[in-house]
């Protein structure tokens, strides 16, 4: 019995031991220790005159400067024309976004989704139908607010973006992915690069076109005057947006005046279409927005035989007509009487300037020269040739010839762009694997508005000695419950 006792004794007292090791090891070196930041997420939906867009982002909850370091996890197309197309069957416009956003749902945390901010904002061709219809474009707002209402997310409004807001934000999104905004250092911290020039932005929608860029003067216009600040530097841009001079937009302008020269006639000769192609439209299919608004004395109903004649320069002669160019007293100006600095540094060009220029490979830099010796070559051929050589892209096919001049009119005569400045321009769609528009640098911008996510505050210790305290512990509770198990079991003799 006395034995037993003693060995029981000495268990507990080992227990002891071990418990008061183990609470010593636990309590020596504690330091403050922060948790790395969380995640944060947003969508924001491109609802463009063609098309419309769902972008997933995400950052740090604890941000960077202010602003969030955000990227691209998942964009996806939405089926269906832009929901302006939607005019007439508003809750058309809501149903085609849901495949999306369904999509986002399997993307984002669900335990973070109702705290997931976001946006639909919509560029020209909301804006044109706000002027030619401002109840049916409230109705298909009302309808893709409440499409999006049905998901669990923060739902913060759909809105059109100004012309200008599209443009800068564009910038953004072109400086950010190409890092003269922010990058990682050697250190592996974020820091604001020195001496590097930020860069010009080139967007080419269907409805409008987009100019950006820091000028080396002062900006005469307040009106094309936009102020940024992100990652805490500023930056004064000009920007300006014209509306109606998106491809297009500013096609079916140019095929209204081709119409024009004989108002009553049911054909119309085409010379930016190849040679021999041939097609049927109604007065309705070409006079269908503001920007090409009806002669009152055509019924919509008409038939209209377009044939391409494949001339570039009386093609080039008839888009020049789409442009004034014109500036107003003492001042500098692109086109249309708009005040335009001298274009300064590198640019980025995306969206239409990019997908038209990249079916006809000119998108590595080439001279100005050798782009419009190519864009002509391409319009002199005829349309057998053009079907032949190039069998899958029939649908477009026949605008590329006149796409590929009114950019290069654009550019050269309307931005100011000459045999110099022209290598500084960069076709691109993407930087990185994150598209080029305006939804990133939207995103961007409204992170300054994000509330910071404080870093989680916890108390730390050094491996090695919790490993310790771990053992200590351990071996406290198996000494524990074989003390208490011999004096269950063991039996005095």
């Amino acid at each position: 019995m006395a034995y037993k006792a003693k060995v029981i004794a000495g268990l507990l007292s080992a227990t002891c031991v071990f418990s008061i090791i183990a609470l010593i090891l636990s309590a020596v070196n504690v330091k403050d220790v922060f948790l790395p930041p969380g995640t944060k997420y947003g969508l924001v939906f491109d609802a463009g005159s063609t098309h419309t867009a769902l972008y997933v982002y995400q950052w740090p909850a604890d941000k960077e400067n202010g602003t969030g370091v955000v990227s691209q996890v998942e964009s996806c197309i939405v089926n269906g024309s832009g929901i302006s197309s939607y005019a007439d069957d508003p809750a058309g416009a809501g149903a085609s976004l849901k495949p999306c956003l369904a999509k986002a749902m399997t993307i984002i945390p669900a335990e973070q989704q109702q705290q997931t901010p976001t946006y639909l904002g919509a560029t020209a061709g909301m804006r044109l139908l706000r002027e030619q219809n401002s109840t049916k474009a409230e109705q298909v707002f009302a309808e893709v607010s409440k499409a999006i209402r049905e998901y669990p997310v923060d739902f913060r409004g759909a809105q059109i973006l100004s012309g200008n807001e599209e443009g800068a934000f564009g910038w953004i999104t072109v400086n950010y992915l190409l890092e003269t905004l922010i990058k990682i250092s050697f250190a592996g911290e974020w820091e604001h690069p020195q001496n590097t020039e930020v860069l010009g932005a080139l967007d080419l929608g269907g409805a409008s076109t987009q100019i950006t860029f820091q000028p080396g003067v002062t900006i005469e216009d307040k009106n094309t005057s936009v102020l940024f600040r992100l990652y805490g530097t500023n930056f004064s841009l000009y920007t300006h947006s014209y509306l109606c001079y998106g491809q297009t937009q500013a096609l079916k302008r140019l095929m209204a005046a081709l119409h024009q020269d004989s108002l009553y006639a049911q054909h119309v000769s085409h010379p930016c279409y190849p040679n021999g192609y041939q097609e049927n439209i109604t007065i309705a299919e070409l006079y269908d927005s503001p920007c090409v608004p009806i002669p009152s004395m055509l019924s919509p109903a008409q038939i209209l035989t377009v044939t391409g004649t494949g001339n570039p320069a009386a093609c080039r002669t008839a888009i020049l007509k789409l442009f004034n160019f014109t500036c107003g007293a003492n001042r500098t100006c692109g086109f249309d009487g708009v005040y335009q600095p001298p274009v300064r540094g590198q640019f980025f060009a995306f969206a239409g300037f990019y997908y038209t220029f990249s079916f006809l490979n000119l998108t590595s830099q080439q001279s100005l020269s050798h782009v419009n010796a190519t864009v002509w070559d391409f319009c002199n051929k005829n349309w057998s040739k053009l079907v032949e050589t190039f069998p899958d892209n029939k649908e477009h096919l026949h605008t590329y010839c006149v796409a590929g001049l009114y950019i290069l009119t654009l550019l050269v005569d309307g931005y100011k762009f000459d045999e110099q400045t022209w290598s500084n321009i960069h076709f691109s769609q993407k930087a990185g694997n994150t598209d080029i528009g305006w939804t990133l640098g939207f995103m961007l911008n409204l992170t300054n508005m994000i509330p910071t996510e404080a870093l989680e505050h916890v108390k730390g210790q050094q491996p090695s000695l919790w490993a310790g305290a771990i053992s200590f512990i351990v071996l406290a509770i198996v000494t524990g419950l074989v003390a208490i198990l011999l004096q269950c079991f063991w039996k005095s003799k």
